[in-house]
């Protein structure tokens, strides 16, 4: 069944205009009586299709579900920049995944140092590659790309969340399964460029409570990394 996005949605008078209206109308030939779900904040309208006009599409609810592919906890990806072609792949995997948001951050050793007005120029494209892999996978809401951030700040997003892991290639860090995830609502995880971590952001991290952990002795690339945590999160809260 398709699957459209809406920030807000009366359930009274639910319709679809603009693109995803032609793109309904023109490119999936849809007509009347067909289905089609528009999502909203983690919440799947399974609706039919009422009627057509040129740029709009009515529809009538049918139900009303939580959307099942959407995971009870909320994971935000801080990823320190890697090349552009890598942070694409790491978007689009980790939205398949589950993640809820993805932090661009720049750290000391990102071979790739894009300033913010560059990196603003990149947003559209990199979130149409969250907002196409939530359709794809199924997801109730897109995942929002935020502009790049600089350490600092960064660490202050963390901070606001219930747990963070940072995920560090020298040992002495905890395992995922050392980490108690009962009741946490919230978590951070936190991936390295195609250099790793500088000490210092990792002593920043260890001073405001920031848990390191060790993935094992395979060092794993930038663009595996993400993926690899996200996977073994999801399945430790049981969304997986």
């Amino acid at each position: 069944m398709p699957r459209f996005f809406t920030n807000e949605i009366d359930e009274n008078n639910i319709t679809l205009t603009g693109s995803d209206a032609h793109h309904i109308g023109h490119s999936l030939r849809m007509r009347a009586g067909e289905s089609v779900t528009v999502c909203c904040c983690g919440t799947d309208y399974n609706c039919t299709i009422s009627r057509i006009t040129a740029d709009t599409v009515y529809l009538d609810l049918v139900e009303k579900v939580r959307c099942a592919a959407e995971p009870d906890i909320e994971v935000t990806l801080f990823q320190a920049v890697p090349k552009q072609d890598k942070l694409e792949y790491i978007i689009q995997k980790s939205v398949e995944l589950g993640v809820s948001r993805i932090v661009p951050v720049l750290t000391r050793r990102c071979i790739s140092r894009p300033d913010e007005r560059d990196f603003a120029k990149k947003l559209p494209r990199l979130n149409k590659i969250a907002a196409e892999a939530a359709k794809q996978s199924g997801r109730g809401k897109i995942p929002e790309v935020t502009p790049i951030v600089d350490w600092q700040t960064a660490v202050e997003m963390m901070k606001q969340l219930d747990v963070t892991a940072l995920l560090y290639e020298e040992k002495g860090g905890c395992s995922f399964g050392d980490i108690d995830f009962s009741g946490v609502r919230t978590a951070g995880l936190v991936v390295g460029s195609e250099g790793g971590f500088d000490s210092s952001e990792v002593e920043k991290a260890d001073s405001d409570n920031i848990r390191r952990v060790w993935l094992g002795s395979r060092i794993l690339r930038c663009e595996t990394a993400p993926i690899t945590a996200l996977s073994i999160l999801m399945f430790l809260t049981n969304n997986m």
